[in-house]
This record gives C-alpha cells, sequence and structure tokens, in this order.
C-alpha cells in the first residue's frame, strides 16, 4: 500500500497502461503539515513529478473547503458573466501588464479569453469591474478576489514544496512574498460543422514559475511527455487542480524540470478554465546551491521575470527552452 503523499498513480508503464499517466497528489490537510514525514513525502513526489512530467494534478482539500465547488462555480458563473458582454465593452480592458487585457477570437480559432494582472489586489480587479459594468458589480469584484487569493495559497504550498525538497527552503519566504499572481479566464467555443478545427488553443508552454489549472468538468486539456513526444490527457477527480511547471522553473532549477508543453483540443462541448499564473515581481535568483560547478554548473543567469514575459511576447516563435536561454542563459555552456 503507498503511503500517504506519496504518487497515487506511476508514472511508469506496465500491462494495464499504455501510455505515462499524469501524477495525481493528495494534498490533504494531513499532507501539508510542515515538518512532518508526510510534508516530506509529499514535497518529494511533487519534485519527483515535475522533473517527470512538468505536471501534476493537486487533489487539494485546503481544510476549511473555502476553495470549494461553491466558490468554484461562483468564479465559471462570473467568468461567463464577462465572456457574454458585447464584444464592444469587452475590448475596452486593453493590457495594463504584460499578459493582461482582453483577447478576442482570431481567425480559425476557437478561444477568447482575459488576462487580469494583480489578480489578488482589490484595486486591479475593482478597475475592471468598474470598466465592464459602471453601475456596479460587487458580487463579480469579491468572486474573483475570493478565487485568485485562495487559489494563490496552494501556488504558495507548492513552490514552499518545490524549494524545500531541493534544501534551499531558507530563500522561499522572500520569494513567496514577491509573487504576483495573473488570472487568465478561457472560453473555448465548438467548432462549427463545416469546421475542421478543434484545436482551442495551440501547443505551448507558460512564462510563470509555475501555473493553477481548473476546467468547468469539460475535458480538453493535453500534456507533451518529454521522453517520448505521447500526448497525455488530464483528467481533473473533484477538488483537483493541474500544476504546471512555467519558463522560470526550467531557469530556477538549472534545467532539472522542463517546463509543461499543453494543449487543448476541443470536443462537442464549449469549455471554460482558469489559469492562475504565478509571477515574481523582480529579480529571479538563480541559486548557486542547484550547480555543482563541475558535473552541473548553473546553466542560467539571474533573470527579471516579467522582462522574460515581454522578451517572450517579442519573439512568439521561438521555443521555451530557446527563449529562456536566448533571454537568460549562460552564454558559455
Amino acid at each position: 500500500m503507498a503511503k500517504k503523499g506519496q504518487l497515487l498513480a506511476s508514472s511508469l508503464e506496465n500491462e494495464n497502461c499504455k501510455h505515462p499517466v499524469i501524477p495525481t497528489i493528495n494534498f490533504t490537510k494531513e499532507n501539508l503539515n510542515p515538518g512532518t514525514q508526510n510534508w516530506v513525502s509529499t514535497c518529494n513526489s511533487v519534485r519527483k513529478a515535475m522533473e517527470e512530467f512538468g505536471v501534476f494534478v493537486a487533489v487539494y482539500e485546503d481544510g476549511d473547503g473555502i476553495l470549494g465547488s461553491d466558490l468554484i462555480n461562483s468564479v465559471f458563473t462570473s467568468v461567463e458573466e464577462f465572456f457574454n458582454l458585447p464584444k464592444e465593452t469587452k475590448q475596452l480592458y486593453t493590457d495594463v501588464m504584460p499578459g493582461s487585457g482582453y483577447f478576442g477570437e482570431k481567425p480559425n480559432s476557437l478561444i477568447e479569453a482575459i488576462g487580469i494582472g494583480d489578480s489578488t489586489r482589490y484595486e486591479p480587479v475593482q478597475s475592471l469591474t468598474k470598466l465592464m459594468w459602471p453601475d456596479g458589480n460587487d458580487a463579480f469584484c469579491e468572486t474573483i478576489l475570493n478565487y485568485t487569493r485562495e487559489a494563490s495559497k496552494l501556488g504558495e504550498i507548492v513552490t514552499r514544496m518545490i524549494f524545500e525538497s531541493y534544501g534551499v527552503e531558507k530563500y522561499c519566504d522572500s520569494y513567496i512574498n514577491s509573487t504576483s499572481y495573473l488570472l487568465r479566464a478561457n472560453s473555448y467555443k465548438t467548432a462549427k460543422a463545416n469546421e475542421t478545427n478543434n484545436v482551442g488553443i495551440i501547443p505551448h508552454t507558460d512564462t510563470s514559475f509555475v501555473s493553477i489549472v481548473k476546467e468547468n468538468g469539460v475535458s480538453g486539456l493535453g500534456v507533451k511527455y518529454s521522453k517520448d513526444g505521447t500526448w497525455i490527457p488530464i483528467t481533473f477527480p473533484p477538488s483537483s487542480f493541474a500544476i504546471m511547471a512555467g519558463d522560470a522553473l526550467l531557469a530556477w532549477s538549472n534545467g532539472r524540470i522542463q517546463p509543461c508543453f499543453h494543449r487543448v483540443i476541443m470536443g462537442k462541448k464549449a469549455r471554460r478554465s482558469l489559469g492562475l499564473f504565478c509571477f515574481h515581481k523582480g529579480i529571479v535568483q538563480v541559486l548557486e546551491e542547484l550547480s555543482d560547478h563541475t558535473n552541473e554548473p548553473l546553466q542560467f543567469n539571474s533573470f527579471d521575470h516579467f522582462g522574460l514575459l515581454k522578451f517572450r511576447l517579442r519573439n512568439p516563435t521561438l521555443s521555451s527552452e530557446e527563449r529562456v536561454k536566448a533571454f537568460c542563459g549562460v552564454k558559455n555552456i
């Protein structure tokens, strides 16, 4: 019997499993008690999942049930309310920071989206709310804030686990205290009867440290297994979130963790999803402790995280590894 905190789904192929399986990890109250054996075991499971796949599914029981079905249903209702606004109204929300703003449907695209920068703070969310609903919509503002603030706690837990698993926990509080959260809500439509395109969003990686993804019960998200190119569908058990490694984690981990290459393939139902992206405000310190200078020298320099995002937007054709190396790679590696 597997111990609590260990991977619930093996990443190894066996006679009952044709392809590798994305690990599912229980984030129970018992497993999230720092300093305990369960905590250490769960930290190691998170690190191994990230190193093997760049993603895992967290079944998150937050203890108080705050980030539960009621809040999830409310936030998807609020997101739907935004997407039902007239296009002319939605287009008023332009970017105030990289990655934020309204993104309308493009030709041959099945997606429109909104990015809310610094979404755990009242002022940016209230500013968007007033712009969309001049007469007020307190419920929208409150729901978005509640969701992002609670989901950001999950991001903090994952970040702490990664730092501790690599033995550099002394740097963790400083990193977490300088984290900004970008909420992106995605609305995917189904292809029309005469359309052959079923790609909701093309394969890509995120620029975040980690991304926290929640869907509305309609599947479609798949990740690419870097070792053999297999596309693996993500399934979401109740109370679960997909935790994905981003480009910044590639550099910070000195190449130990590859960012999660993912896509969305649409079926017959419209799909909604939420992505909470964790960004560091300022310079991400690439730690000497993550190299031994002989067998594993540092591959990356410390870097400005939002600078990396801006670099990506200016160089959309580069792969994740190419853009990270171009932006902050050590040149003599």
